[in-house]
């Protein structure tokens, strides 16, 4: 971890960050990176060279434990800590709001890019770059003239030009995450084994208009070669995989198993954590061979399934082709799951939106009442607030009343892409 005085700029190489997510109160950086800082600001760089995170040093940074992050997908997100008085780790599970550059259901009303501080701090990235990039090389020691090289080589046109070849090996963008990405502050590799959803529900803002079909082992194979292409030197400090797009867990057991183990094996994932949607069909016809298999493959396996509601005239008003029955059998199997294997955890989501029908925040309570005492350690339920809804804050009210009386852990599900 070679560190350098280069001009006003204090510059740190390969930085050796935790090795292992942590959830914190204060920013803390996984895996490693290089570091420059200046006297106001803190900037952040994967190990291919390209921006990843600034925070702000001085007086008028809102809290120092807030900053600017730069996607995969090329998206910039300000993580903030929320007002005072706002306890978002209650809500979120997390201490921080990632508020993003573009509209999402979020129910905390903040847009930090509408504050001169924070764009301040994408100005001043700019401001760097173009500094770096003149910089004389002249005396300034081999690492540093490498680490200022591959920065130079990651100009605004070449990061957008990447991120777009990004969404091309997927075949699409990853519209929505799965909630519990949170766990590895959603950074994860995607790797496309299924087009399309299975219900194309008529509440949803991220679906597909693909019919839903699975992809050969051929295409996975190539996006696994190409990924590891892309990601390069960085590819080191990934542990989690999203299997994607919509409903991966019905993509087939022989292409699912074989899709996580290769890519596994490939990208080299030590203690991988696998992420992937699925929907209660697909749940309800998932074996014991396929799950077997999954957990044999990953450390630690999360499942999400949109169940939406346990009120069949709610499923039927935004045209999700299921009945309450259904979503209580997946929902039963949900826990089975959750009770029979140590490394799987599936968690559920249902909706949160002023236009429901009052009977429909009462089916998802007595849904949730009815879970073991047991499941409050395993598993979660994520509330997601319809993009329509105008009352934001009357949604909290109700997130904190089914909260209150749900026996899992319960939290708002904040949509990001990829």
């Amino acid at each position: 971890m070679p560190s350098y005085r280069v001009k006003d700029l204090a510059v740190t190489i390969e930085k050796e960050g935790a090795d292992s997510f942590t959830k914190a109160t204060y920013p803390i950086r996984f895996g490693k990176y290089s570091e420059i800082r200046t006297l106001k600001y803190e900037f952040h760089f994967n190990l291919r060279g390209q921006i990843k995170f600034i925070r702000g040093l001085g007086a008028d940074w809102r809290h120092p434990g807030e900053l600017l992050k730069r996607t995969d997908g090329n998206d910039w997100v300000y993580y903030s800590l929320g007002s005072v008085g706002e306890r978002i780790v209650t809500w979120l599970g997390e201490y921080y709001l990632p508020c993003p550059t573009y509209g999402t259901n979020a129910i905390y009303e903040y847009n930090p890019f509408a504050d001169p501080v924070v764009m301040s701090a994408l100005g001043a990235w700019s401001q760097l770059y173009g500094d770096v990039y003149q910089m004389d090389r002249n005396g300034l020691p081999d690492r540093v003239t490498e680490f200022f090289d591959l920065i130079r080589r990651n100009d605004d046109n070449t990061v957008f030009a990447q991120a777009e070849k990004f969404h091309e090996i997927m075949g699409q963008r990853a519209s929505v995450l799965p909630p519990d990405t949170r766990h590895v502050d959603y950074e994860v590799i995607p790797l496309t084994i299924a087009d399309g959803c299975r219900y194309h529900c008529g509440f949803c803002c991220v679906k597909s208009p693909q019919a839903y079909r699975a992809r050969t082992l051929d295409n996975v194979r190539e996006q696994i070669r190409e990924l590891g292409g892309l990601y390069g030197p960085d590819l080191g400090n990934y542990k989690a995989l999203f299997l994607g797009n919509h409903d991966a867990l019905g993509a087939g057991d022989e292409l699912l198993l074989s899709a996580a183990a290769e890519a596994v094996e490939s990208f080299a994932l030590k203690d991988p954590v696998l992420f992937l949607f699925g929907s209660a069909d697909s749940l309800l016809e998932a074996g014991a061979p396929l799950l077997e298999g999954l957990s044999k493959t990953a450390d630690r396996l999360y499942i999400n399934v949109g169940l939406e509601s346990a009120h069949t005239l709610t499923l039927k008003s935004i045209k999700k082709p299921l009945d309450a029955a259904k979503v209580r059998e997946a929902f039963q199997k949900m826990l089975q799951i959750n009770s029979e294997y140590a490394n799987i955890e599936v968690s559920a989501n249902f909706l949160l939106g002023d236009e429901l029908a009052p009977e429909h925040n009462q089916s998802v309570i007595e849904l949730l009442q009815s879970a073991p005492d047991w499941a409050s350690r395993k598993g979660a339920v994520y509330l997601s607030p319809l993009l329509q809804s105008q009352k934001k804050r009357e949604m909290l009210k109700t997130f904190f009343e089914v909260k209150e009386k749900s026996k899992l852990p319960a939290y708002v599900y904040l949509i990001q892409r990829l």
